[in-house]
């Protein structure tokens, strides 16, 4: 289904002049469904709208040769963002369960795919999913019925059926992405539910076949992460982490060493 309903975005980027806000403009404008774009250079923001992904967007921004970090989409409490790792574990490598003392499990996992939503009508919920470095072959994206991860994607539940859809099929069940022989696929669709109703639960993108009614396995084409709520536009003022005292760059750049797209 085309995504018919516009919405906003908004992107930290490093931009020095007008000579660069006008570059940024000229390469967003190429995108399909991009209806504006207002580069502030001042305060290094640019504020988008339109029916792009918010995964097309970051690629054109970077194919300018800037970075570029979502800091809102949507309206206040109406976004939400699930960050998607592998739980695969080699046979002959040490498990660490997760919540051990002293240790961080999130550490050994790998970081595989992104997925960003953003509700845009009492009805219709917009998911921008972004899948790397996975064995090619159609996937099957799922919110599952519940958000423990403990044991990764075997301990997330079934697939997510708080009520059925027009045609019968449960809602959790997002659709497919196709993984191309690069290890990349990503996909952009409409959803009938609310933010507010699938934060907390768990979303799957796995290759496995459910329909004997078996639990997912970790294995190493099966990706998995919490929804959680993120930030609207202009609700995320953030320039400098509380935590780590390191600035937003400096935290975007310790991310993708860890995989983060």
């Amino acid at each position: 289904m085309a995504v018919l309903t516009p919405f906003q975005t908004l992107f930290a980027v490093p931009m020095t002049c007008d000579a660069c806000a006008k570059d940024l403009s000229g390469a967003l404008h190429k995108l399909p469904g991009i209806t504006k774009v207002d580069a502030n250079v001042q305060d290094q923001l640019v504020s988008i709208e339109g029916t792009a992904a918010p995964s097309a967007i970051v690629d054109a921004i970077q194919a300018t040769g800037r970075d570029a970090i979502l800091r809102g989409s949507g309206t206040s409490n109406s976004a939400a963002v699930s960050i998607l790792e592998t739980y695969h574990q080699r046979s002959d490598a040490e498990i660490t369960p997760a919540g051990a003392p002293g240790e961080s499990w999130v550490n050994q996992r790998l970081v595989r795919g992104l997925v960003r939503m953003v509700q845009v009508n009492p009805t219709e919920t917009l998911v921008d999913l972004t899948v790397r470095g996975v064995p090619p072959g159609t996937y099957r994206a799922t919110i599952r019925e519940y958000g423990n991860l403990k044991d990764g994607a075997s301990s997330a539940g079934p697939v997510w059926s708080a009520q059925s859809k027009d045609d019968g099929s449960l809602r959790g069940v997002l659709g497919t992405v196709e993984i191309g022989p690069n290890g990349y696929g990503n996909a952009f669709t409409n959803q009938a539910f609310q933010v507010w109703e699938v934060i907390g639960h768990a979303l799957v993108v796995s290759r496995q076949d459910e329909s004997g009614g078996e639990p997912l396995r970790n294995e190493e084409d099966t990706v998995v992460g919490v929804i959680a709520r993120s930030a609207g536009v202009w609700d995320n003022d953030k320039t400098v982490c509380s935590c780590s005292g390191k600035t937003l760059w400096e935290e975007r750049k310790d991310e993708v060493s860890k995989g983060m797209l």
